[in-house]
């Protein structure tokens, strides 16, 4: 049997997809692929969308928006219709993960998503301060969820490529380097033998380190943002404050660097947007590339699940942050957007796998500071493979749905572990699923650092003791 048509768990209750832009096109054939289930049971709902494509499919289509007044109402009948437990995939923009996944636990059912959503408003909110707006404060509710309702049904949070396969990739990139470095280990099974590994191993950081090389066949039209993926979804997250998790070992914060007053303390932000701030940084198919600092959960998660404390005290912290280079279309459509003050462009478009001439999405992590400078281990997965495995996305679609399919199996397989984040999984059992639908997913060691081959023609403010400073990483 094909690993791309294995059937790896049964679903007894209804499914509900909530979204169907482009991730919830591209995870429909895999849920027919990888489940049993009753397709009688199996409903889409988006405000959209004409619902053409799951008529195809003979899935019931709902053309409605899910709402805060409305989702109780809506959600509940669909989840419990008929029996057995039900499944809430929610692959939507402007819904609010933690009260729909509060609600699913509450009947039993299953829930899954990709990113800490909020309810519509609250990326553009200008009542609301930069601190108010952060992946932080989001992330920060999801923690009060999980600490008020121990346990019980499973909600897996933030399951795509990024957050969510990247936290698998950070693992195994760790017992790889170990490995490589001649490091006398055990292979962790806790929260805290993770963190305490990745001290031994003199890990300063990690890059969520991207670059996507698609080319559209036309070029991108004036007044158009184009993207690889959700064009609403990279606007909301790429206007909120840059941030990133804050290793122990910087010795320097921006004048524009905060600090949170409550929470876990894991991560800093930037009096500025994360799109419209770059990164130096490293991936194997260019080389040394800028990329943006945009906000992610697993830029604050990856930083706090690998803290090691000495009671309340930190005494190791590996900074963490995304640093992404998207396609190029993408990259002139940030450009053009913040030159028209920061207004998103009135039509867009997301590129789907017929309108691309070639490229790959490559997506993996760099884990740097430690005996072999730095390791960059992820996913290379082209616009040709993508097409050969699966049909309605492109590479990073297929990056993204393909995870949603891991966290789905992994929720079925461990029903009543309550509110999870990705780095908190099975990696390996994760990544077992998922692999199939990666393209070449390699390992690449580099003696680059953010002071490599700059070219100093100008004075510049650089720590030339410690290359991976967070200041030699930031473009200036």
């Amino acid at each position: 049997m094909s690993p791309t048509s294995k059937i790896h768990a049964k679903i007894t209750g209804p499914i509900v997809m909530i979204g169907f832009g482009s991730i919830g096109k591209g995870t429909l054939p895999l849920i027919e692929r990888h489940f049993e289930y009753d397709k009688s049971r199996f409903v889409i709902i988006d405000p959209h969308e004409d619902g053409e494509l799951a008529k195809q499919h003979g899935v019931r289509f709902i053309k409605q928006g899910v709402t805060k007044e409305n989702y109780r109402e809506l959600l509940i009948p669909l989840l419990t219709e008929g029996g057995g437990q039900g499944f809430c995939v929610n692959l939507s923009v402007d819904t609010s993960s933690v009260d729909i996944m509060t609600m699913c636990r509450e009947i039993g059912a299953l829930y899954i998503d990709t990113v800490v959503e909020p309810w519509i408003g609250f990326y553009f909110d200008k009542s609301a301060g930069p601190e108010k707006r952060t992946n932080y404060a989001l992330r920060e509710t999801l923690l009060a969820a999980k600490a008020k309702q121990p346990g019980g049904t499973t909600a897996v949070s933030t399951c795509g490529a990024n957050p969510g396969m990247v936290s698998w990739f950070v693992k195994q990139a760790l017992v790889d380097i170990a490995r490589d470095t001649g490091t006398e280990f055990n292979e962790p099974k806790s929260r805290e033998g993770w963190a305490q590994l990745a001290q031994k191993l003199g890990v300063k950081g990690v890059h969520i380190a991207e670059r996507d090389t698609q080319r559209a066949k036309t070029p991108k039209p004036m007044n158009v943002f184009v993207n690889t993926w959700s064009v609403e979804g990279f606007v909301s997250e790429g206007l909120q404050p840059a941030e990133l998790g804050w290793g122990t070992h910087e010795t320097w914060m921006p004048d524009n660097g905060r600090t949170h007053s409550e929470g876990c303390g894991a991560a800093i932000y930037l009096l500025q947007p994360g799109a419209n701030t770059r990164v130096r940084s490293w991936c194997p198919t260019p080389g040394a590339q800028y990329g943006f600092l945009v906000t992610h959960n697993e830029s604050i998660s990856i930083a706090d699940y690998f803290t090691v404390r000495d009671g309340q005290n930190v005494v190791y912290r590996p900074t963490c942050h995304y640093a992404y280079h998207p396609a190029n279309d993408a990259v002139l459509s940030l450009h053009e957007m913040f030159g028209a003050t920061g207004k998103m462009q009135p039509k867009w478009h997301i590129l789907d796998e017929n309108e691309i001439v070639d490229g790959i999405d490559e997506l993996g992590v760099l884990v740097y500071g430690h005996a072999k400078n730095a390791y960059w281990y992820g996913s290379q997965l082209s616009i040709d493979e993508t097409r050969d495995v699966c049909p309605y996305q492109n590479a990073t679609g297929m990056q993204v749905s393909s995870a949603v399919l891991a966290g789905m199996v992994w929720a079925l397989e461990n029903p009543e572990a309550g509110i999870v984040e990705a780095d908190e999984m099975d990696y390996k059992r994760c990544l077992e699923v998922q692999m199939p639908y990666l393209g070449p997913v390699k390992g690449y060691y580099t003696d680059w650092t953010p002071l490599t081959d700059r070219p100093g023609l100008f004075p510049e403010d650089i720590d030339t003791s410690d290359p991976w400073q967070f200041r030699n990483v930031l473009v200036r």
